[in-house]
């Protein structure tokens, strides 16, 4: 067993074929099914079940997963204690995150942190709900998460660094039912139809919050896809409750942004695996951090 058997082993767990798994890793698909073959022959087991061009994990191969990870986490953490001398000139850094605190924090994060480290790679992974964010970080397939919730974290297996909070909004077409410059109350969204997450979302809580009050309110649609917000709401399909950091852009779209009352604020938490980081993960915490924190940078 190598680790380069290893890699592609989770590459094809990861885009859940061989095929995407050859493309992502730029080899062939013949080189890619010897490597594997070799590894179930030195693992004395078969790792995949190969249903036509589809391929599902077999026991053996779902208890390897957190092993391989476990171990290619330990190499790259080798690599990177040795890059750091070179002032971390190199490296990977994978970071799961929610849709909404892509556009920010973590845009301002990532522009930070490639303006000072410009030579490390990072690798940015959508997950659609915070669990999803934590099960990433904690089974390895990232080192770090970015979530956005209202309530405290479950599980112990990673460790939270608080980054900031966002408040939600409301986003509606310029001619739709509520006058610009003035707040909404959470009653006055009864009888509208709104675009909402999926459940595990800070925002489906909020929404299905509404309606345990007794709240009228209507979903319109559901849907994982945070980019379509945007488009639905300005075609009337719906209004749509979503994160500040979605103001500036349906603005420039030509939407309508209006506070809620009352004031409702989600935390945005940057979720790291308990014990040694990579010299990367320990930089990019650092200058996420608070504004104070970042003091001197």
């Amino acid at each position: 067993m190598d680790f380069r058997q290893l890699t592609y082993f989770l590459a094809i767990v990861d885009h859940g074929g061989f095929n995407r798994a050859a493309a992502a890793l730029y080899v062939s698909q013949p080189s890619l099914s010897q490597a594997i073959q070799a590894l179930e022959r030195d693992l004395d087991g078969c790792l995949f079940h190969r249903i036509g061009r589809r391929v599902v994990l077999t026991e053996a191969g779902a208890a390897l997963v957190p092993r391989a990870r476990e171990a290619l986490h330990a190499l790259e953490l080798a690599r990177a204690s040795v890059g750091s001398v070179h002032e971390l000139r190199g490296g990977r850094l994978e970071i799961a995150a929610m849709a909404s605190p892509t556009i920010e924090p973590l845009s301002t994060m990532v522009q930070r942190f490639t303006e000072r480290f410009p030579e490390v790679s990072l690798s940015l992974r959508v997950a659609l709900t915070r669990e999803a964010v934590i099960e990433m970080v904690r089974n390895g397939g990232c080192e770090l998460g970015l979530l956005i919730t209202s309530s405290p974290l479950p599980g112990r297996d990673v460790v939270p660094h608080h980054v900031g909070d966002d408040r939600l909004v409301l986003v509606t077409p310029k001619d739709g039912p509520f006058p610009p410059g003035r707040a909404v109350r959470a009653e006055q969204l009864g009888g509208h139809r709104l675009i909402v997450g999926q459940r595990g979302t800070g925002i489906r809580a909020y929404v299905d919050d509404l309606k345990a009050q007794g709240i009228d309110v209507r979903i319109a649609v559901e849907t994982e896809h945070r980019m379509a917000f945007l488009p639905l709401v300005l075609g009337g399909v719906g209004l749509a409750v979503v994160t500040e950091s979605w103001a500036d852009l349906s603005e420039r779209a030509g939407a309508l942004v209006l506070d809620l009352e009352p004031v409702c604020v989600q935390h945005n938490v940057l979720v790291s695996r308990k014990g040694r980081l990579t010299p990367a993960a320990s930089a990019f915490l650092e200058i996420a951090g608070p504004p104070a924190d970042r003091a001197g940078l």
